[in-house]
């Protein structure tokens, strides 16, 4: 009897590029009437807020928008965006999502604490979580889509950070910079 050997190649893919492949739905849960849906048409963008927080329109060179607590200021979302070049199509030229992380964590005097990608509607997410020095806590949220890096970052001191810390979330994951 005759045994025939087979050869089997085991291809590798690089994670330095690798890019997450499943999409995760967009978050719209209102936890309870905590957050209430939100939509800019001229932006262009939707996202479930903190229900009852002041919202101001942009300051040039800071955000583009802000929501902050009534009781503690310290405690804000803003959402910014930047122009980017026409080929710059993802957040994943930045680099590795981990690298990305360290990075910003150094130039923020900051410990990261955590550092996740997700895919949305085809667009790719970065989420970094920061403890910074300073007391404040911080997560921050990047992606790319119609020539624009859009941010999204939410604070609260470090002692608060239990009782944000899911609503923040949340909002993170509400938001998605194109309205269909």
């Amino acid at each position: 009897a005759a045994t025939a050997a087979a050869t089997v190649v085991v291809v590798v893919p690089s994670t330095a590029q690798a890019l997450p492949t499943d999409e995760t739905p967009r978050i719209t849960t209102r936890m309870g009437g905590l957050l209430e849906p939100f939509q800019d048409g001229p932006r262009s963008i939707r996202m479930m807020t903190p229900s009852g927080w002041n919202k101001f329109d942009g300051e040039v060179g800071a955000f583009d928008l802000k929501w902050q607590d009534l009781v503690d200021p310290t405690e804000n979302i803003k959402v910014s965006s930047t122009p980017v070049k026409s080929t710059t199509e993802s957040v994943a030229l930045l680099g590795n999502v981990q690298d990305v992380g360290l990075n910003l964590a150094s130039k923020r005097n900051a410990k990261l604490v955590g550092a996740e990608e997700r895919q949305t509607d085809g667009i790719l997410f970065y989420k970094f979580d920061f403890a910074i020095n300073d007391g404040t806590h911080q997560l921050l949220q990047l992606c790319v889509c119609r020539g624009k890096l859009w941010s999204v970052d939410a604070n609260a001191k470090e002692k608060r950070w239990s009782k944000r810390s899911e609503l923040y979330n949340n909002v993170l994951g509400s938001f998605m910079p194109k309205l269909a």
